[in-house]
């Protein structure tokens, strides 16, 4: 069997690609985020972590739990959103990006051309393939994801997206079906997020780690042999 066709151990090798890919823009991109956020005089974080949901969706409350299910988001943070006038919130807790979180977030797009464009000005021609390879897997993800992904994907995606926005945002999406696929592999063994961040190497930990690779394998079915190399061998490029 060809390492490619076997699913749990391709879920496990792409994983850590698709992470290196994603946090290469947004450090990248730091320079001239730092002027966007200063330019606008908002408490962003949390609108560059969710730039390409709140376009797209309300935020709920188990959405927001299971997206920052390692880290609980503090309820702070949403005052603080709600008092700089970037979220509303309906009578059920429902949270809604205003038009002054849009019009960030319409900066924020296009901070990212720039930023993806000059870090991958060398791959341009694997660009679409990539992107379409990775959009076809946050479809094929919507089953087989849990609530994090529920609330991340699909990702906003104006008309006139770059390439390169479509495929950073798109694997953003991914992170999180693998992140639901690992919290159900922790969960059926009977450990909490505390629990599972302290738990040391060992036969417990390989156990749910392969539960975790089974369980995130499942979109990567509908690519072919042929395909699944090329996205990998794309992202390891992308990501040196």
């Amino acid at each position: 069997m060809s390492r490619f066709d076997d699913l749990p151990g391709y879920a496990a090798s792409i994983a850590p690609l698709i992470d290196a890919v994603h946090l290469g823009v947004l450090i990248a991109g730091r320079p001239l985020g730092r002027e966007l956020v200063e330019r606008s005089g908002l408490q962003a974080d949390l609108l560059v972590d969710l730039r390409y949901v709140l376009p797209a969706r309300p935020l709920t409350r188990r959405g927001l739990a299971a997206l920052y299910r390692y880290n609980p988001f503090d309820d702070n943070e949403i005052g603080v959103q709600l008092a700089q006038g970037t979220l509303v919130t309906d009578h059920d807790g429902t949270l809604r990006a205003t038009p002054r979180a849009l019009a960030f977030i319409t900066e924020l797009y296009g901070l990212h051309t720039t930023v993806t464009g000059e870090m991958w000005a060398g791959h341009a021609e694997r660009l679409p393939e990539l992107a379409g390879l990775a959009g076809r897997l946050v479809e094929a993800s919507a089953d087989s994801g849990g609530e994090a992904f529920a609330q991340a994907a699909p990702p906003y995606e104006p008309e006139g997206t770059s390439e390169g926005v479509l495929l950073f945002n798109r694997l953003a999406a991914l992170r999180y079906h693998r992140a639901d696929a690992h919290a159900a592999a922790w969960e059926e063994a009977g450990l909490t997020a505390t629990q599972i961040v302290g738990l040391s190497s060992g036969p417990s930990r390989e156990r749910i780690e392969e539960d975790t690779n089974r369980r995130a394998a499942v979109p990567y079915e509908v690519l072919t042999t042929g395909e699944r190399q090329s996205l990998l061998l794309g992202l390891s490029a992308l990501g040196h």
